[in-house]
């Protein structure tokens, strides 16, 4: 990694011990310490290096000056809910998400339990790259102090805002050798679910690995009301009906959209993003519910809906923000709200997540030599017309997106459509052209 930093959409992420080493994490803690003060959170995933990286990120706090609480494996949604409620400064979580084990990644949340804005970012980048100011001695050195219940104080958390009456409800829970395999079973088991749990024995390489939300449709959900699965850092989650068709957060949003306005809760409408499926908006529009779309990210997503007031929001992916509860995408959340849904409506999850008639979806990455390449071929004059040629074709019944990748040399071609064979014909044209002009690019 570069001796400055850079924040993405998600903190800092890579190869662990590579990438991302002790010596980094010990240089954001002390700049987290400048930045914040404390008390600082910090908490991670089941990572073989999450330890290593944690440890490192609250020597480096605490040798700013900074208190540091350490939470342990906890979900990252769980570490930003006891934010505020631990009086902390800000907190830290030691993930790489739904990576595989080799990366880990590390990003930061306010003391209100929100995602950092961007002078904060900036103020932490600053202070990264200041290097080693004089720090403090004696008694201005911070203590590291464990919290032995932090996963019962999330689950009760978690019970607080959402008690569905799930007793007796066959509940499937796949929790990725992940950071929710011991306060996801938990919380089920509180509300007294039939429940059965796989990937629930964490080895420090195993998490996301052939399990969790990445690998959904590989869960046999056949003989349960509904399964859900988590990802590795439980900030969202995808879940299966009763039939062993996937609901994913498209149409998760829809019913809990569709519900909230049923019940004159819909304060602000809806917020997505532009890979949404087609079918989301018509249905949005059918019900007369507004919505914004922002640019993919998590991070736009919260944006908007702290701008709005928007009730319900969040990406295909399974990463949903239900702002009654809480303030970042919670997987455990998420799934209480659904099967809220399901116990009061009395209607299995196949017949709720008809709210949409999903579309169609094709979906190409372009491989176009290097990251800023994406954004030249992307904005070319022949990238263009060929854009515009497949919105005639697709009219009414269909859309196209373009979107270079900010971190690959990739341009994505996605293409929905009523028409399976429409839909795979113009996603095809148009990725050949962006082929085509890559070539040059890169010539």
């Amino acid at each position: 990694m570069e001796e400055r930093i850079t924040f993405g959409t998600d903190g800092v992420r890579g190869l662990a011990n590579r990438d991302l080493t002790p010596e980094v994490a010990l240089r954001l803690g002390l700049a987290a310490a400048r930045t914040f003060g404390g008390p600082l959170l910090i908490g991670s995933d089941t990572r073989v290096s999450g330890g290593m990286l944690s440890g490192a990120l609250a020597a480096g706090s605490a040798s700013g000056g900074a208190e540091v609480l350490d939470l342990g494996v906890l979900p990252t949604p769980g570490v930003a809910a006891l934010a505020p409620r631990l009086g902390a400064a800000a907190a830290g979580v030691v993930s790489a998400s739904h990576n595989p084990y080799l990366d880990n990644g590390i990003k930061f949340f306010s003391g209100a339990g929100r995602k950092l804005s961007p002078e904060a970012e900036g103020e932490l980048e600053r202070r990264f790259a200041d290097g080693d100011a004089e720090r403090p001695i004696g008694g201005g050195v911070g203590a590291v102090r464990r919290v032995e219940d932090a996963g019962e104080r999330y689950a009760a958390f978690v019970l607080e805002r959402l008690r569905p009456a799930a007793e007796g409800m066959r509940v499937l829970l796949d929790c990725a050798n992940g950071a929710a395999y011991e306060v996801a079973p938990r919380v089920f088991r509180d509300l007294g679910a039939d429940l059965t749990v796989v990937a629930d024995e964490p080895t420090g390489t195993n998490i996301n690995a052939g399990c969790g939300s990445t690998h959904v449709h590989q869960l046999e959900a056949v003989g349960h009301d509904v399964a859900f699965a988590f990802d590795g850092d439980a900030d969202r989650v995808l879940a299966v009906d009763e039939k062993g068709a996937v609901v994913d957060g498209d149409r998760m949003i829809a019913i809990l959209a569709r519900d909230l306005r049923e019940r004159g809760l819909l304060a602000g409408g809806v917020v997505v993003t532009v890979m949404s499926n087609l079918g989301f908006f018509k249905a949005m529009d059918a019900m007369s519910v507004p919505y914004e779309v922002t640019p993919v990210g998590d991070r736009h997503v919260a944006d908007a809906m702290e701008r709005t007031g928007a009730a319900v929001g969040g990406e295909q992916s399974g990463h949903v923000i239900l702002s009654e509860h809480g303030t970042t995408g919670d997987g455990l959340l998420t799934a209480l709200a659904l099967l809220d849904v399901m116990a009061r409506s009395g209607k299995p999850l196949s017949e709720l997540a008809d709210v949409i008639e999903v579309y169609p979806q094709s979906l190409i990455n372009v491989a176009v030599g290097e990251p800023v390449s994406a954004r030249t071929v992307a904005g070319s004059e022949p990238v263009a017309r060929a854009v515009s040629r497949a919105e005639a074709r697709l009219g009414g019944e269909g859309r196209i997106l373009l979107r270079p990748s900010g971190t690959e040399p990739v341009v994505r071609v996605m293409v929905e459509h009523a028409d399976e064979e429409v839909c795979r014909r113009v996603c095809e044209e148009v990725a050949g052209v962006v082929a085509d002009v890559g070539a040059e690019v890169e010539v």
